[in-house]
């Protein structure tokens, strides 16, 4: 069983900063690329940011300079912090992963639970 647990969601103004966490728990062998990925009422799940087990990372063009995501493959966890946040970045954030169980030959790709990011004008 793999989980993946976000938190760090909320409220914020427009200009505020907010910092999305992701945990990746269960039997778990390596972790390839982990990303986060947004869905806005009515509209299409989106790429926000991505980044490889290496630290290669990309990012949507309207999220450039202002979210940064990182990643600590300790402890399973990647982040994203979001600084200068504008009302149009009001979706539910997803976190997902592409794991290898210690029972599995294959990497499979997981996702969160979702986390809400709410930014008022």
């Amino acid at each position: 069983q793999v989980q993946l647990v976000e938190s760090g969601g909320g409220l914020v103004q427009a200009g505020g900063s907010l910092r999305l966490s992701c945990a990746a728990s269960g039997s778990i062998f390596s972790i390839n690329a982990m990303g986060w990925y947004r869905q806005a009422p009515g509209k299409q799940r989106e790429l926000v940011a991505r980044i490889t087990s290496g630290g290669s990372t990309n990012y949507a063009d309207s999220v450039k300079g202002r979210f940064t995501i990182s990643r600590d493959n300790a402890k399973n966890t990647v982040y994203l912090q979001m600084n200068s946040l504008k009302p149009e970045d009001t979706a539910v954030f997803y976190c997902n992963a592409d794991i290898l169980r210690t029972t599995s030959v294959r990497f499979l790709t997981y996702w969160g639970q979702g986390t809400q990011v709410t930014v008022s004008s």
